[in-house]
């Protein structure tokens, strides 16, 4: 048996002067990365993806930061997968004219078919099984028409 918890980060919002940053912890700033090395060599598990979530980050003046994705396969016989996330029905908020990011999203694909899980979700994961995390990206500052290039 093992036990594995990892915080995944997403897109920070832009503020006047400043676009958001991409795949940072925004609020959970005592976490860091967890390296894919780390990660396959220490658990029954393969990282399938770890990238940035492009084109996430709400859009004005100053751009919103992009989320990320994240797949992970399960290589144990039998897993059980608890998620707990935020922002996968509401956009996080542009400002001051700013366009909204994007929601993110997580899902469970097992026999080639994806099946979309809810924000906070228990699953059985038997080997083969792959979870795939999509978090929001951060919302845009100010009104897009006057964004710098």
């Amino acid at each position: 048996p093992f036990s594995f918890y990892e915080t995944i980060g997403g897109g920070s919002g832009a503020s006047r002067g400043m676009n958001g940053a991409s795949g940072i912890h925004t609020h959970m700033t005592n976490t860091l990365n967890t390296p894919i090395e780390s990660l396959e060599s220490e658990y029954p598990l393969r990282v399938r993806c770890y990238s940035i979530r492009r084109d996430t980050g709400g859009i004005g003046k100053w751009k919103g930061g992009d989320g990320i994705i994240r797949e992970i396969e399960i290589l144990a016989d039998t897993s059980t997968i608890s998620i707990q996330s935020e922002r996968r029905t509401l956009q996080p908020w542009g400002l001051e004219g700013g366009a909204n990011g994007k929601a993110g999203s997580n899902s469970i694909i097992y026999s080639g078919k994806i099946h979309p899980l809810q924000a906070k979700s228990t699953v059985f994961a038997p080997r083969g099984t792959v979870i795939r995390i999509e978090t929001p990206g951060g919302g845009g500052f100010g009104p897009p028409p006057t964004r710098e290039k």
